[in-house]
């Protein structure tokens, strides 16, 4: 026993030997130094946790029961248990295993296949015994095939990350969509109310005779127009609950509304950091550089396949032909073992193992510098959607104004004989387009400031 022990310490000792394959290093990247487009000065909108940037509590409350109940970030949560406990079965191969077995047997032998047996009919073997196998880890091919392990569990965990602020995004804007299709159904049912009243009054008159029959038909088609508005919106505004429904984890049904789209605030400044660091917080882009490291790793792997592995074996036990003289005096047995492997010839297939490993390694470089320059265009391509639909906001409030001043001038010239119907028409036509492009507008910006703060890698703070 004393020898088994000495022979797994010294295998212990050799585990401080080098390991083959290369080191992970971080590739050389171009990484600018500002943003192409205008950054407002300050913290980066990222470091605003999402319940301090949405200032509306009922959005805050679906948010949070997507994060308790959203099927697919359960998923992602379960695969990150899977490979944490990849890691253990993995890291256990480096340590020595030991199995313990029982048997009990009655045993009569054939006198014609074992002539002169000395022993005349049948006997009784009972036996108990303890192995122990390790494998000294020479190249490092089970520390590598660990470090691998470890890095695809980083990786696991930062596409948990990464669906996680892709859910609390999804949840704001589908929430905006549905305020600002409720503003849409308001408009379309006001001005379907406002076109009823005015048909009317031009029903009034065609009957006494002061307006002609096209001035009706035009009222009943702008009121066609206006009921067929409010059946789209109902329809839009139930479907886009049914959507939200299915992010929050349950079965299609009503959403409860907080404050409407006009009432949601957000930042007065979208300041974006440097770019420098997307590479410390975007999910995707650690996801897959843990990746990268990853399969590094595996270069290792199969390099130290290629070299000797040796291997130490042990036994305790005791056997008797008696289950009370089992550990008797003289019962005992034990024995030491070890085992040398080397792959001497097998026609370049473990060479070839390596070269497979180092293609995919570069495969896994490029997936890399892919993402980190998919991580810089999406936060330049939010960047200018925050400017531009600020702007267009502004213009199209603008136009709002001056299409309800030119609608209920028209109206008033209108009903005092100065101009005809067609220019009510025009003008209110303007003021219902008018009115949608407005909200329409609103809740783009909106969405744009939510698309920045989830490129930026915002939406979520691991520690909280």
């Amino acid at each position: 026993m004393r020898t088994l022990r000495n022979a797994v310490l010294a295998a212990a000792a050799v585990l401080g030997g080098c390991a083959v394959g290369p080191d992970y290093q971080r590739p050389e990247l171009d990484t600018p130094a500002v943003y192409v487009q205008p950054v407002e000065q300050g913290e980066s909108l990222a470091n605003t946790p999402w319940w301090d940037l949405f200032q509306d509590p009922k959005l805050a409350e679906l948010i949070r029961l997507a994060l308790e109940k959203n099927q697919d970030l359960g998923i992602a949560a379960a695969r990150v248990d899977e490979f944490r406990s990849l890691v253990g079965v993995t890291r256990a191969s480096q340590f020595p295993s030991l199995d313990v077995a029982a048997s009990g047997a009655r045993v009569d032998g054939s006198d014609k296949v074992f002539p002169g047996n000395l022993v005349d009919g049948a006997v009784d073997n009972y036996r108990l015994q303890a192995d122990v196998f390790f494998e000294v880890d020479l190249f490092g091919r089970l520390r590598r095939a660990t470090e691998a392990a470890r890095a695809q569990l980083l990786a696991t965990e930062e596409a948990r990350r990464s669906v996680t602020i892709s859910l609390v995004a999804s949840v704001a804007s589908t929430y905006m969509l549905l305020r600002d299709l409720d503003a849409q159904l308001e408009i379309a049912r006001r001005t379907e109310q406002a076109r009823s009243d005015s048909l009317a009054i031009i029903q009034a008159r065609f009957d006494k005779g002061t307006v002609p029959r096209l001035d009706l038909n035009q009222a009943e088609i702008e009121l066609a127009v206006a009921s067929a508005a409010v059946s789209a919106a109902e329809r839009a505004v139930a479907q886009t609950e049914h959507a939200l429904s299915l992010l929050l984890g349950r079965n299609p049904g009503r959403i409860a509304r907080g404050l409407p789209l006009a009432g949601q605030t957000m930042p007065p400044a979208v300041p974006a950091g440097l770019p420098s660091e997307l590479l410390q917080r975007r999910p995707d882009v650690l996801a897959a550089e843990a990746s990268l490291a990853a399969q590094t790793a595996r270069i290792g792997v199969a390099q130290a396949a290629r070299w000797p592995s040796l291997s130490l074996t042990g036994a305790l036990g005791f056997e008797s032909g008696e289950l009370s003289d089992l550990t008797a005096s003289g019962s005992d047995f034990w024995s030491v073992g070890a085992g040398l492997f080397a792959p001497v010839f097998n026609a370049g297939r473990l060479k070839s193992q390596v070269e497979v490993e180092r293609a995919r390694t570069e495969q896994a470089r490029l997936a890399y510098e892919q993402a980190v320059q998919r991580a810089f265009a999406e936060v330049e391509d939010a960047l200018v959607a925050v400017r531009t639909y600020r702007d267009e906001h502004a213009a199209r409030q603008r136009q709002l104004a001056a299409a309800r001043s030119a609608a209920r001038l028209s109206r008033a010239r209108y009903d005092g004989g100065v101009t005809s119907y067609l220019e009510v028409l025009d003008t209110e036509r303007s003021l219902f387009s008018a009115e949608l492009a407005e909200s329409q507008t609103l809740r783009l910006y909106l969405d744009a400031v939510i698309t920045l703060y989830k490129a930026l890698g915002g939406g979520w703070n691991p520690e909280a």
